[in-house]
């Protein structure tokens, strides 16, 4: 019974459940009203999309209204066009069967045909042995063989040429006449007197299909509204089908306009009411947040007025971040300042130190009277000076953090080695041809190492030769690089086979193991290479 035996949280009075944050945002008092002005105008925005769905399907009838009368008056116009020269044609054709017909009735059918088709107005007439009694100047378009010019519909449709053809036969049989229509005279006769955007217009007679329209025009792909009617002859069916406008964004904004000005409303409203009280004050600490700099102490609140005592609350904790911040941004700047200066100094003292040991070696290197041992002490400075190289360019490069330079270490390292060459190699020449690459320091000292001993072995086996140290970046690999030395001095030789097996061998095997490739040796031509890793 004492109260020990209860949850820490019914000692203390402190506890929360997990709604507690959901039902802290809705208590909010900007969500309140903002769900409150939305259910008290819904009413509205519901009578107002109602409204605007009805003045839509209105849209819509009256289109398709008006396509319906723009279509009825296309097929009414060509069944007129094509029913007058039909009349003209079986006049001509008639007259002609008869005996004693007049002469000059072709020239009057192609003069009344002329004036009503632009393009001339095509016509031919045959009799039963296929002989051309009288016709248009310009070939007869092809579509119709010459055993059915007497059989065949009175009208027929000719997609692969374009062209729909009237046959007229004479009452007694004898002649047949044909009148075509281009696709354009088509397309200009069947032309609604209603302005219709985005329009295309289709003949259809059984499987036969051919479009009037305009041929630079786009077709109509997607959704499109389509109505018809019949010609005379009635096998014969013009379609009109026009495009519907896209459902684009500003269209469906139209259709849900009256929701989006209900939700903007109530969204309004309910901003403008907790603006002051609490959005415009944390826009203002926002401002401030933002502006701020490591290293400052923020001030937030010197800006910001406002009576929520929450937003004072977040301002102080700010300002108490931004204490801290500076702080440590004080603290780590001089640890990196010293850090500097002891790095610094230890590289001065590494230098020095090899500066020491080259002055040692040489003042030994005078005071021997062995020429052996002269050369043994040369052949160790050398050493002494590539390690003594590799430090000042790691120095060099250490601030930019990029590495070792490939050309400026072998640069040096060539010059190094000229200035310490024996007397009758004093003349050896090296050629340097190098990319604009850069290395760790874990790879430039056994490179230096690898190159002295190489030049060294070329000056012994060939003083009076020259060497040519090259490196190239592979390609498609940005993280390798070919380093190849090319002289006559390492061709193969019974010397140089001796030297390698007394020390150079064992040397560079060693090497060529620090960098983890294979060194790889042209007896012929005298060179080596060894793939090396760079930083890309």
């Amino acid at each position: 019974m004492n109260g020990g035996s209860l949850p820490p949280a019914a000692r203390t009075g402190t506890a929360r459940s997990p709604g507690v944050p959901l039902a802290g945002f809705f208590r909010s008092t900007g969500v309140k009203m903002f769900l409150i002005l939305t259910l008290a105008l819904l009413p509205l925005g519901l009578i107002a999309l109602i409204a605007s769905l009805q003045a839509i399907r209105t849209a819509d009838l009256e289109k398709e209204a008006l396509l319906r009368v723009a279509v009825t008056q296309s097929a009414r116009k060509l069944t007129a066009d094509l029913q007058s020269d039909r009349t003209a044609l079986e006049l001509t054709v008639n007259a002609l069967a008869s005996p004693g017909s007049e002469t000059g009735i072709c020239q009057r059918l192609e003069l009344f045909l002329t004036s009503h088709d632009r393009d001339g107005g095509h016509f031919y007439i045959y009799d039963r042995r296929g002989q051309r009694l009288c016709g248009s100047p310009v070939p007869e378009p092809a579509g119709i063989a010459i055993g059915d010019r007497f059989a065949g519909k009175d009208a027929q449709l000719l997609p692969t040429s374009q062209f729909l053809v009237s046959r007229v036969r004479s009452r007694n049989g004898a002649l047949v006449g044909f009148a075509y229509y281009s696709r354009a005279h088509l397309e200009s006769v069947a032309d609604p007197a209603t302005a219709l955007q985005n329009r295309q217009l289709t003949l259809r007679q059984g499987d036969a299909r051919m479009v009037i329209s305009r041929p630079g025009g786009a077709p109509i792909n997607g959704h499109s509204s389509s109505l018809s009617a019949r010609l005379d002859p009635p096998d014969i069916v013009l379609t009109m089908t026009v495009r519907d406008p896209p459902a684009t964004v500003a269209r469906m904004l139209s259709l849900f306009l009256p929701l989006v000005m209900w939700f903007a409303a109530a969204a309004a409203v309910g901003w403008f009411v907790v603006n002051r009280l609490l959005i415009r004050p944390l826009v203002l600490l926002r401002r401030s947040v933002a502006a701020y700099h490591p290293g400052e102490v923020l001030e937030p609140l010197q800006k910001v007025r406002t009576p929520a005592q929450e937003i004072v609350a977040l301002g102080e904790t700010f300002r108490e971040i931004s204490e801290d911040v500076a702080t440590h941004e004080a603290e780590m700047a001089q640890g990196l300042e010293t850090q500097r200066k002891l790095t610094r100094e230890v590289h001065h003292r590494v230098k020095n130190n090899l500066q020491i040991i080259a002055s040692l070696i040489n003042l030994h290197a005078r005071s021997a009277h062995d020429p052996e041992a002269v050369e043994a002490y040369a052949s160790i400075q050398r050493r002494v000076d590539a390690l003594s190289v590799v430090h000042r360019n790691h120095f060099a490069e250490l601030e930019d953090n990029r590495g070792v330079g490939v050309r400026p270490l072998i640069s040096e390292l060539s010059a190094s080695l000229r200035g310490t060459a024996p007397a009758q190699a004093r003349r050896f020449g090296i050629q340097i041809d190098a990319d604009d690459l850069h290395i760790s320091q874990d790879v430039a000292v056994p490179i230096a190492f690898l190159l002295t001993e190489l030049v060294e072995l070329a000056m012994m086996l060939d003083p009076h030769g020259a060497m040519r140290i090259a490196v190239r970046g592979v390609a498609g690999r940005d993280t390798r690089a070919l380093l190849s030395v090319r002289s006559s001095g390492l061709r193969a030789s019974e010397t140089m086979t001796v030297h390698l097996a007394e020390r150079y061998g064992r040397v560079l095997t060693g090497l060529s193991r620090q960098l983890r490739a294979p060194l790889d040796h042209d007896a012929e031509a005298g060179g080596y290479t060894i793939e090396i890793s760079v930083i890309p």
